[in-house]
Formats: structure tokens, C-alpha cells, sequence
């Protein structure tokens, strides 16, 4: 009959350091011994996976963040900064750790390669656009860069659009499209000039509409409004007819019907009601 494995011999065989299995009576199962580069990401591996270490995973990240800056650069041409890219990329690595099955016998690098990439790519396919295009078309405009630059060596010219449409198996639609919605990767600030140049002398905004004037006339309109209330009907029938239509008190009174000087003590006694409403100081 088989004996059991004990665990300081699973230890042994996987060249941990013994340390790491001091409080672990429950492995069973022998574990690939790795490289002697990667004994060390094997035991982080291990201590986070098994014991739930954070500071095993933090290691292990602050480990292969030249991983991930090596393959971000790959990718900081496409008008994306670096520093952004190597965010992205640490997610991919995250994942990879976290998902990485120790028992599989393959390297980290092996396994987190891949994450790393794919995170990136799907950072640029999902938010690198700075309008929302359909995946098709986004993928299409990505091989019509490719043909468009075969397709100008080969002819020695720039290829039409039949011609591309042919290489890449699409609908002359299908291309325009494409091709249009390439200018989308990117937007330009409203405030730059006709090349697209922010340095330019007039900022395009200056020139959109003109002062309302009505907004000031608006807001005085909003303060009058509870000291108008105020008033009654006679009350504001003179002052709409002082202030709004420039009748003097004397025409106000030949058209109200009443003397020049009542009129005077109506208008006076109004804009003290309305001062009294909204507390002006005046």
C-alpha cells in the first residue's frame, strides 16, 4: 500500500522554503518544481494562493511591473501615453496572478504574457476611441492601415478604394466607412484652430453667438417680481406706463383720469412698497 506523502516532502521536491509550509498540514499533491529564476515567484505564489498572503501578491506585482512596461511600450506609438498603458497592463497582470493555477507547471511569465497583452488591446478596442465605434468596423479600419501601406509599395501609388476593398475582402461601403471612422480615435478641442492647433490667436469659441442682453433684463425682472405682486392693478398700470411706455406723470394722469400730483404720490408710494418687498437699502 501507497504511503502518504507527507508535506515537508512535497516541500522538498517544489524547493520551497520550508517556512512557507510551517502552518499547512493540507497539501497532498506534489507541485512542479520551477526554475531557479522563478523558485522565488513560485514560493510568492504559493504563500498568496495557499495562505492568502496580500503582501505575497503585492511582491509578486512590484516583481513583474518591468514585464508590464516592456509590453506596454510596444503599444505607446497608437497616441496613448506610456504611464496609462502600464495602468492597463497591471490589470492584466492582476488577473493573471490571481487566476494563475500553481499546479499547472507553467510559468508565471508564461501564463501572465498574454493577460498583459490582451488587457491592452481591449483598453484600445473598448476605450481608446473617443467616440464609441462598432468592433467590426474598428477591426477593419486596423487591416486597412496594414493594406494601405502593402498596397503602396506594391502599386507605387495609393490604392483606391475598389482596390482595397478587394484586399480585404469588404464592400466599397464597408471601407468608406471604416476608413471615415478612423478619425474617431481622437477628438480635437473645440478651442483649436482650423489645423487643429491650439496656438492659435482666436479661440473659435469667441466667435460662436453674441451677449444676450435679455439675461441681465431677466434677472433684474426675477428680483422686481415680489414687490410687482405687491402692488395693485392701478399701481402697476402707472409704473407700466412711467417706465415701460415713458408716458410723463402728465399724460399719465390725463389717461388714468386722476390729477398730476396723485399720480406723483402713486408712483412714489409704489416703489417704496417695492422696495420695502425685495429689502432694498435705497
Amino acid at each position: 500500500m501507497t504511503q502518504p506523502r507527507r508535506p515537508e516532502d512535497i516541500v522538498a521536491t517544489a524547493g520551497l522554503d520550508p517556512a512557507l509550509m510551517a502552518d499547512d498540514e493540507s497539501v497532498n499533491e506534489p507541485v512542479r518544481r520551477p526554475t531557479h529564476d522563478d523558485k522565488v515567484d513560485h514560493q510568492l505564489l504559493y504563500k498568496y494562493h495557499r495562505d492568502g498572503d496580500l503582501h505575497a501578491r503585492e511582491q509578486l506585482i512590484t516583481l513583474y511591473l518591468p514585464l508590464v512596461r516592456s509590453l506596454a511600450r510596444r503599444y505607446s506609438y497608437r497616441g496613448e501615453q506610456l504611464e496609462d498603458l502600464v495602468q492597463v497592463g497591471c490589470i492584466g497582470l492582476i488577473k493573471a496572478i490571481d487566476r494563475f493555477d500553481i499546479e499547472r507547471g507553467v510559468e508565471l511569465t508564461t501564463y501572465a504574457t498574454p493577460n498583459i497583452i490582451g488587457e491592452i488591446k481591449r483598453h484600445f478596442r473598448d476605450k481608446g476611441w473617443a467616440v464609441r465605434v462598432p468592433r467590426g468596423l474598428q477591426e477593419l479600419n486596423v487591416r486597412l492601415s496594414k493594406l494601405i501601406e502593402e498596397l503602396t509599395v506594391r502599386l507605387e501609388r495609393s490604392p483606391t478604394i475598389a482596390e482595397l476593398a478587394k484586399a480585404a475582402d469588404a464592400t466599397d461601403e464597408e471601407v468608406l466607412e471604416a476608413l471615415e471612422t478612423g478619425q474617431a480615435y481622437s477628438s480635437v478641442s473645440l478651442s483649436s484652430g482650423p489645423g487643429g492647433d491650439d496656438d492659435g490667436d482666436l479661440d473659435p469659441l469667441e466667435s460662436f453667438g453674441v451677449e444676450e442682453a435679455q439675461y441681465a433684463i431677466t434677472e433684474d425682472r426675477a428680483v422686481l417680481a415680489p414687490g410687482f405682486a405687491a402692488l395693485d392693478d392701478r399701481e402697476r398700470f402707472i409704473l407700466h406706463l412711467r417706465f415701460f411706455e415713458g408716458l410723463t406723470q402728465s399724460q399719465i394722469a390725463s389717461r388714468v383720469g386722476i390729477s398730476q400730483m396723485h399720480v406723483s404720490r402713486l408712483i412714489r408710494r409704489s416703489l417704496q412698497k417695492i422696495k420695502a418687498e425685495i429689502g432694498s437699502p435705497d
